[in-house]
């Protein structure tokens, strides 16, 4: 399925240079952030106390977070959880702060708040040392998921694009973390979650325009390396517009409808999927180009008959 075809290659190649120093650095400026600035981690990494309260009429968010703010908590995230009526509120931890008494000093600063009485439906203490090993995991989980997409292009392609590609990928990753990092934005589990989801995607993508290059290189003899990339690329892009226009009015809906919950999440999948399309097409190419890939890897070597000894 097609919504146009482009009869002229585009001369992708021609740029990637320019393109790749782009990327060079946005990528330093990602890696610069997350250095000085690092992460704001949330209450699943860090630790705290999390409470789900139930009000019988919706509460308005603004005034809950200013009564937390002045019992002492000006950094609660306060959020709707499930319908307009229930309200997640996560408190991080604080040194000399008796944790078995916060749920009872965040109770009594909301009674007077909303018009109707809160109820208290759970209490959760997360510890730093889950934190710290819900961060561990979510590292390895990182880590072997790179580790297990080098392998499939390694057995697939070939170690040229496998290098490549990952290197596009931990390009995607780096510089959404780098956003996190520039704006303090909230990094949560379920942007973790993200984050891997934008690995497989951005993969995806390497893989189709990885494999029209195998694919030309075996049936258009009369084009070098540049060529057969610039053309590689160019007839997918009707493709690459239908799978990721459709993806992103989804994660579009998600941001704009989906409340505070799901923000930082379609957040990440908006940036992961934006540059998982420009590193795909426009890093792991050229970084193909250069490490030298070229027709002779892909042609099966022709067996030579033996001749009938008389």
């Amino acid at each position: 399925m097609e919504f146009f075809r482009i009869k002229k290659d585009i001369p992708f190649m021609r740029h990637a240079l320019a393109f790749n120093v782009i990327s060079l650095i946005t990528f330093a400026l990602a890696v610069l952030f997350l250095l000085t600035r690092g992460l704001n981690l949330s209450v699943e990494f860090t630790g705290g106390t999390l409470m789900e309260i139930n009000y019988a009429e919706a509460p308005q968010l603004e005034p809950i977070r200013q009564a937390l703010a002045n019992e002492g908590y000006p950094d609660a995230q306060v959020q709707n959880f499930g319908s307009a009526r229930d309200i997640l509120i996560r408190l991080p931890n604080r040194e000399a702060l008796d944790t078995a008494r916060v749920s009872e000093k965040v109770m009594s600063s909301l009674a007077g708040v909303s018009a109707s009485t809160p109820q208290l439906r759970r209490v959760e203490f997360v510890g730093p040392q889950v934190g710290k090993e819900l961060a561990t995991d979510g590292a390895m989980a990182l880590l072997l998921v790179i580790a297990g997409i080098m392998l499939y292009l390694a057995m697939r392609f070939e170690w040229r694009f496998a290098v490549s590609a990952i290197i596009a990928n931990l390009h995607d990753v780096i510089i959404i973390l780098g956003f996190f990092a520039f704006f303090q934005w909230e990094f949560s589990l379920a942007v973790l979650a993200a984050v891997l989801a934008v690995l497989g995607y951005s993969v995806n993508e390497s893989v189709v325009v990885f494999d029209r290059v195998r694919e030309t290189f075996k049936k258009k003899r009369g084009l070098d390396t540049p060529e057969v990339l610039n053309h590689a690329i160019t007839s997918t892009i009707s493709r690459t517009v239908i799978t990721h226009g459709s993806t992103q009015i989804m994660v579009l809906s998600m941001l704009l409808f989906g409340g505070e919950t799901l923000h930082y999440f379609a957040l990440a999948l908006t940036i992961g999927i934006c540059f998982g399309i420009y590193s795909s097409v426009l890093v792991a190419s050229p970084l193909v180009m250069w490490l030298g890939v070229s027709r002779e890897q892909f042609a099966k070597p022709k067996k030579q008959k033996e001749e009938a000894v008389v």
